[in-house]
């Protein structure tokens, strides 16, 4: 990754700032955005007092066009672009029959519409440097998870898309990574909304049980450089995708009463 240039959305915690400093010590160029500008500065300032090379740009993904400005930025600063990582993301714990509609959307906006709209706008610059298009997606975008299907949804279409852009570009050079990390310990489960779009406050899990995200961070830098197509984290993770195609319908019932163990389920 030495002076590559790596453009990381949804920079500011969780995975996405465990990916700033882990591409930033393999001597990358970071292209950081996160829509909380404090942490981004901070994040920032850390990385420039350490020697790295670091371009803030607050941006809200779910915003076409500060999309557009992300990459018009990046390139203008850089002058070119070799890894589009497409990590911002917001998930939902609520039963379909009882969540706003809002809530969908704004999961889709930022989750799938921020995907399309920063791999559309950095596409031109990737098949100029046969690069690496990322998504950070989830084991929710391989088995529906109960009470996420905002962010299952969300899911499965980033993995639709990526894997379309991979087959109309398999003759130039470009490089796709679905990426899907299992249960890791982040902030995303703090901040997650409930079903009237408020945050939910709260993790339902033990954070402390689960993969750091320093750890999926760094298996998924050494995916981009080995080039590969997916990568699927923890054992949990690898063994739902795994008996999912053999066995969808004892899988429903295993996710089901493992979701319904979680604190505050919405299951009774």
């Amino acid at each position: 990754m030495k002076d590559k240039v790596v453009i990381i959305t949804g920079a500011t915690s969780g995975i996405g700032k465990a990916l700033a400093y882990e591409c930033a010590s393999r001597g990358a160029r970071l292209v950081i955005s996160g829509r909380n500008n404090e942490k981004l500065m901070e994040i920032s300032e850390d990385l420039l007092r350490t020697g790295f090379s670091v371009l803030p740009v607050r941006a809200d993904v779910s915003s076409e066009e500060d999309c557009r400005e992300l990459i018009r930025k990046a390139a203008e600063h850089y002058g070119t672009i070799d890894v589009m990582i497409n990590n911002a993301g917001i998930s939902m714990r609520a039963l379909f029959e009882e969540v706003d509609l809002d809530v969908l959307r704004k999961l889709m906006d930022t989750n799938f519409w921020g995907t399309v709209y920063c791999s559309r706008f950095a596409l031109p610059y990737l098949l100029k440097s046969k690069g690496s298009l990322v998504g950070i997606s989830s084991i929710a975008g391989y088995k529906g998870l109960p009470g996420r299907t905002g962010y299952s949804s969300s899911k499965f279409a980033m993995q639709g898309l990526l894997e379309v852009i991979r087959i109309e570009n398999r003759k130039k050079g470009l490089h796709v990574l679905i990426a899907a990390p299992g249960f890791t310990s982040s902030n995303i489960r703090n901040v997650a909304l409930a079903k009237d779009g408020s945050q939910q406050g709260e993790t339902p899990l033990d954070e402390s049980k689960l993969m750091p995200a320093e750890t999926v961070a760094k298996k998924i830098a050494e995916a981009i450089v080995k080039r590969k197509r997916s990568l699927v984290l923890t054992t949990t993770g690898k063994l739902t995708v795994l008996l999912n195609k053999f066995l969808p319908s004892f899988m429903d019932k295993m996710v089901y009463n493992h979701m319904a163990k979680e604190p505050d389920s919405p299951f009774k």
